[in-house]
């Protein structure tokens, strides 16, 4: 009983941790991190709650839950407005060598079963590491929840000595989406500098680099070369927008 007790105790105390983190991002007008950890704090209170046996300790703990979901639901209908308003901006940095960046990690959050439609605007989609990046950001499209149907990119034509690999590359590219229900729509232009991924579902993510962010591995048996997320990166932005009209590109 008594090492529950401490259990119980020490869950108390992340959860005010969090909130009072929660608390102080509110107050610096972060809003999207605050509320983060206003429902992190918040569902940590729910768990003490859930093993709290004392009445008084219950009602106490319900008063303090109601007043924190109160926050929490101002901070959410605020965000939802920006989103609606199209002001809703965003900033990640990568730094040098920074991992943890794989495009699952810094997409997953934005898609869900409304996203049926993605432009993507690319100049390099050229060498042979830039046509994989483009087919394993392919590859997190059709998956669930996604539903997407169609896929635009607009890129810039290879006119060297590559000009025969991105061709045949995005073909099978577009040969492999096709047997899966999907629709690859390419487009070339010699003008496009601009890098900027948009879904239909109204948010448009600018990568610095673009999809190219990562760095060449060590070697084909180093870990990051399967999975990006130990793959370290270059040093770029990420800025997020939501836009409830997204125009295509």
């Amino acid at each position: 009983m008594a090492k529950y007790g401490k259990e119980q105790d020490a869950q108390s105390v992340a959860a005010f941790t969090v909130l009072k983190r929660a608390m102080e991002l509110d107050s610096d007008s972060r809003y999207q991190q605050a509320l983060v950890c206003y429902q992190e704090g918040i569902d940590l209170l729910m768990q003490v709650l859930r093993g709290t046996k004392d009445d008084t300790k219950k009602r106490d703990l319900r008063k303090q839950i109601s007043g924190y979901m109160d926050k929490a639901e101002i901070v959410k209908k605020y965000l939802d407005q920006e989103k609606e308003d199209g002001k809703y901006h965003k900033q990640i940095k990568i730094e040098e060598n920074a991992t943890g960046f794989s495009y699952e990690s810094l997409f997953q959050q934005y898609l869900n079963e409304t996203v049926t439609e993605v432009w993507i605007q690319d100049p390099y989609i050229r060498q042979i590491h830039q046509l994989y990046n483009f087919l394993r950001f392919c590859e997190m499209l059709i998956k669930k929840p996604c539903k997407v149907k169609t896929i635009h990119l607009l890129t810039s034509l290879d006119e060297g000595s590559g000009k025969q690999q991105q061709s045949s590359g995005l073909q099978e590219i577009k040969e492999s989406l096709q047997d899966h229900g999907v629709l690859l729509e390419l487009e070339y232009s010699s003008s496009v500098h601009d890098r900027e991924i948009r879904f239909n579902n109204g948010w448009m993510i600018k990568i610095g680099r673009g999809l190219d962010y990562f760095k060449k591995p060590q070697s084909r048996f180093s870990l990051g070369y399967c999975d990006f997320d130990l793959r370290p990166c270059h040093e770029t932005t990420v800025d997020i927008f939501h836009n409830k009209h997204t125009k295509k590109i």
